[in-house]
């Protein structure tokens, strides 16, 4: 099967705003007790070729740390499909910019396996689910 990019779902991107400053935002998004804070129970350690699991809805997802470029971009390889997951912080001086971007989706029919859905479906799912995580499970754990 020819696996043209031209095909494959656009990358969920979120971005916000965030009333603290870098180095709070990156200790809660690059640790372990601070993902769990708001986003999924895990076993991440911050360290570039690290595998670690979230504990997704369906079960444990492997997961491989890809780069670390502290405290700006930290990227992650998430579950089996593709998906690569990458949380990049700006510092507006005493502010936080914070974008979370969900990549490495297939074309719109293609069926992720675990989830046993269309990536399309899948994909219009995890953009409801991530614009709630990050505005405001993410928001509360770092503004509270």
């Amino acid at each position: 099967m020819n696996h043209n990019h031209e095909n494959t779902l656009p990358d969920i991107t979120k971005s916000i705003t965030l009333d603290a400053p870098i180095q709070k935002v990156w200790e809660t998004v690059s640790a372990s007790e601070g993902i769990a804070k708001w986003f999924m129970p895990n076993d991440f350690q911050l360290k570039e070729g690290q595998e670690f699991h979230l504990q997704s809805p369906f079960g444990p997802s492997p997961c491989k740390v890809l780069t670390v470029q502290a405290p700006t971009e930290l990227s992650f390889a998430w579950d089996t499909d593709g998906w690569v997951v990458t949380f990049q912080l700006e510092d507006l001086g005493g502010k936080t910019r914070f974008t979370l971007i969900h990549g490495g989706w297939k074309e719109p029919n293609e069926v992720i396996g675990k989830a046993n859905e269309k990536s399309s479906v899948i994909r219009r799912k995890m953009d409801g689910g991530w614009t709630g995580i990050v505005n405001d499970r993410l928001r509360k754990a770092i503004e509270e």
